[in-house]
């Protein structure tokens, strides 16, 4: 899994700014065409991306709603300070068809629809009871008109957009699909993502490596993070450093929607992944990235051909750490648009750094860091590593500290970026 140094670039081509590389990343993504669309069941949507909306069937709430347990009055009449009658009794899933006099209450349950001639919920712990099946206002306790209840289709109406396309499907959504009785929903299709990692070096898990072989942990770990970003991982067998592997290790990743490639993209004699990008007439947007680490990040687009949709690659560093943080910052903002959600940058936070971090005024750096989530101050912390090979220390780590280019250093308690995890 090789890599350039750190202070190492390319000769040729085009080194941009951190800010510049996430730009032309998202400024591509938004040239995206829509996915095709395909219609699931409601529990297997979870982290899809909804390619149409889904409507209320119904008044959200259908019926005014009792929000505590309590008393359904009339707000004038309990405000009277007269003791009142309890007549009855409605719970969640009841109702209270008998009509209300003024001098009279129903005790009700949270969620319960309020009858009709009530205007208010009194909660139970703010009335008193005279033991004879009457109650009252507790003294200093008032009640207003439409307090403790949720009025009908104040939530929605029937026939609303409850959930518009693009949104991304969580617990939530699919909660409020559910309570909107959609028991299949249409979303779009997962991209599909060759992952082909290259080099001599490289083995597989089920292979003993010899002295100066390494495992091929890269493209295990590009399949889980292609994974959790909702996109159907093709890891593909290792690419060996030959133009004639390399070329159809490649034209045979064009099956999918998107190809990362890690190794192969640094200085070295053995560093043939570009040039074979662009004898199969690649375009590249950008060919390194001013970053630690991660600097010699390639981004381009392989044209169409007979047969052959126009695709989009990133190559990546080989150090594995590096491979990681570059597709974080990069690769996951454009596999999330192939979803069908929103073009938006990775999810960037502010945390307290707390300790002193030694700055690099030519380069970005996004360095494995562990947050502390405190609440009212959420604290940051580097994690130590011996370099982009360290994958203990990404292990360890939880987000990454983004660190911009320009600065000499950062001082304990400075308010940072953080890219969550």
């Amino acid at each position: 899994m090789r890599s350039s140094s750190i202070d190492g670039g390319k000769e040729d081509g085009r080194v941009v700014s951190f800010d510049e590389a996430l730009g032309i990343v998202l400024e591509q993504a938004s040239n995206l065409q829509r996915p095709a669309r395909e219609r699931v069941s409601l529990t297997g949507s979870l982290g899809r991306v909804l390619a149409s909306a889904v409507m209320a069937d119904r008044d959200h709430p259908a019926f005014n709603r009792s929000t505590r347990d309590g008393f359904a009055v009339r707000a004038g009449d309990a405000m009277s300070g007269g003791w009142i009658e309890v007549v009855g009794q409605v719970a969640a899933g009841g109702a209270w068809r008998e009509g209300l006099r003024e001098d009279a209450t129903v005790e009700i349950m949270t969620g319960a629809p309020v009858p009709d001639d009530a205007d208010a919920v009194v909660m139970l712990e703010h009335v008193e009871r005279d033991g004879e099946g009457g109650i009252r206002l507790a003294e200093g306790r008032a009640i207003r008109k439409g307090e403790n209840i949720v009025a009908r289709g104040s939530e929605a109406r029937a026939g609303d957009e409850v959930l518009p396309e693009g949104t991304e499907m969580d617990a939530a959504a699919i909660a409020l699909a559910a309570g909107c009785g959609a028991a299949e929903v249409e979303v779009f299709r997962r991209p599909r993502v060759s992952i082909l990692a290259t080099g001599d070096e490289l083995v597989d898990l089920g292979e003993t490596p010899g002295p100066e072989q390494i495992r091929n942990s890269n493209s295990y770990g590009l399949e889980a993070l292609v994974s959790r970003a909702g996109a159907e991982p093709l890891r593909l067998p290792v690419a060996r450093d030959r133009r004639d592997d390399l070329r159809r290790s490649i034209l045979r990743a064009r099956e999918a929607d998107l190809l990362l490639l890690t190794g192969g993209v640094s200085m070295g004699e053995y560093d043939l992944v570009e040039e074979v990008l662009l004898e199969l007439g690649a375009e590249f947007f950008f060919t390194g990235v001013r970053m630690q680490p991660g600097k010699p990040l390639v981004f381009g687009r392989l044209p169409e051909g007979k047969d052959r949709r126009a695709m989009y690659f990133f190559g990546h560093p080989g150090n594995p750490v590096s491979t990681q943080a570059t597709f974080a910052c990069f690769a996951e903002p454009m596999v999330r648009a192939m979803r069908g959600a929103a073009v938006e940058e990775p999810r960037f936070a502010q945390a307290t750094l707390a300790e002193e971090v030694a700055g690099r005024p030519a380069l970005t750096r996004v360095l494995p860091a562990r947050l502390t989530a405190k609440r009212d101050r959420p604290e940051v912390r580097l994690v130590p590593w011996q370099g982009s090979g360290d994958m203990a220390a990404n292990a360890r780590s939880n987000c990454y500290a983004v660190l911009p280019e320009g600065i000499e250093g950062f001082q304990a308690g400075e308010v940072i970026t953080v890219l969550l995890r």
